[in-house]
């Protein structure tokens, strides 16, 4: 697996761009110091992503206030001596305690496996779990241990996902996402080749010993949607289409994480037959919606990114406000959808908290939209944050429908 991943990704040039703020900044600063000799390095190494950043830079932060420009400047300058030093040391420096070691590694690792879809995935398995406990003694060791095993299973291949995606992405994530460890450099294609088939071993060999076939055919389909999502082999890159990207993180977030692990939980666990009751269907239509919300939203932050290397997202396309009027309009279409399920329930507890739950999160939504600012992409890249937080708060939610 390792030779073939490595052979499909370009081994990215040396990570410049990771230390360009996305702030407007001074040409003149920035050039001094590149001729400083500690600096030299072959042109070929870096031209590309000084080029992309400066393009970004153009087209992010033009109108920036002039204290932010010199400020950025300062900053600039001081990173790239701590580089020009650490290349062609002038003098000693002081060497890392193994403490700093460990946490930087932790922290890299961190990133590399984008917690917010780890915390998205334990929430979801656990929430479509909880479907399936009809009575209080269902809540078994028996129960914990098959929800644990999915669980890690899971998050295996979810880290399998993201850091194939990274490796994809190298080039572009210089531009949109420079704090990736691959991007910035503090992880080698190799580091990251090895990373990510250590987890898909880990979670398929996982996935077998359990014995659950709803759990692996999950793991395997995850597996497939996931690699030709970002793999760059031909006829695969599918996320280079919008139409198909929206249709992989639709069958992986809405149909294969409800279906495969409540059927996990309801077949294997408990050894009951297999029935699609009224709050799995609930769960699955509610979160489609949300899985094409993120599909598209995700893109609204990188669009400078993907305009540079002809990712044909929507947000390309058709603009990032627009895009993203229609993602708040699908999300408060499901929120009232769910009101109405709410509504219908014979369970009174149930449908109080449906209505008033899904009631306040709209609101929520809706108050958080109009205050964006789409001139920033801080901004953008916030809401983007908050709208996995309402993922959560769904997945709180949905056990609690009846």
């Amino acid at each position: 697996m390792e030779s073939l991943l490595i052979g499909s990704f370009h081994r990215p040039s040396i990570p410049v761009a990771a230390e360009f703020s996305p702030l407007k900044t001074s040409s003149h600063a920035i050039e001094r110091v590149l001729k400083c000799k500690a600096w030299k390095r072959p042109k070929r190494h870096y031209s590309t992503s000084m080029k992309l950043q400066r393009q970004y830079i153009t087209q992010e932060h033009v109108g920036g206030s002039d204290q932010r420009t010199i400020a950025a400047d300062k900053k600039l300058k001081g990173r790239f001596l701590v580089h020009a030093s650490s290349e062609h040391p002038l003098e000693s420096q002081p060497s890392k305690s193994p403490w700093d070691s460990v946490h930087d590694a932790v922290d890299a690792f961190y990133r590399f496996s984008r917690p917010h879809t780890i915390i998205g995935t334990a929430l979801s398995i656990i929430s479509v779990s909880l479907l399936a406990v009809e009575k209080f003694s269902d809540f078994s060791p028996l129960f914990f241990t098959g929800v644990l095993e999915a669980i890690v299973a899971a998050l295996f291949m979810n880290i399998y996902i993201v850091g194939l995606n990274q490796l994809s992405d190298i080039e572009i994530d210089k531009v949109n996402k420079p704090y990736l460890p691959l991007a910035s450099g503090e992880y080698s294609v190799q580091t990251g080749v090895i990373v990510v088939s250590s987890f898909a071993i880990l979670s398929f060999w996982l996935g077998w010993i359990v014995g659950s076939w709803p759990l692996f055919w999950a793991l395997f389909i995850s597996f497939v949607l996931g690699t030709a999502y970002s793999i760059n082999l031909p006829l695969l890159r599918w996320k280079r289409f919008a139409v198909v990207a929206a249709m992989c993180i639709f069958a992986v977030r809405a149909v294969i994480v409800q279906i495969a692990f409540y059927l996990h939980i309801q077949t294997y666990v408990y050894r009951r037959p297999a029935v699609l009751s009224r709050p799995l269907i609930f769960a699955t239509a509610f979160m489609s919606f949300f899985s094409v919300v993120i599909a598209l939203f995700k893109d609204i932050p990188d669009i400078v990114g993907d305009k540079i290397f002809g990712i044909q997202s929507f947000t390309v396309r058709l603009g990032q406000e627009r895009v993203f009027w229609i993602c708040i309009g699908l999300l408060e279409m499901a929120y009232l959808v769910a009101i109405v399920v709410g509504a219908a329930s014979s369970n009174t507890w149930s449908k109080h908290i449906t209505i008033l739950g899904h009631a306040a999160l709209a609101l929520l939504l809706w108050t958080r939209a109009k205050s964006v600012d789409f001139s920033r992409k801080a901004a953008i890249t916030s809401f983007y944050m908050f709208i996995w937080k309402l993922f959560y708060a769904e997945y709180l939610l949905i056990p609690l429908v009846r």
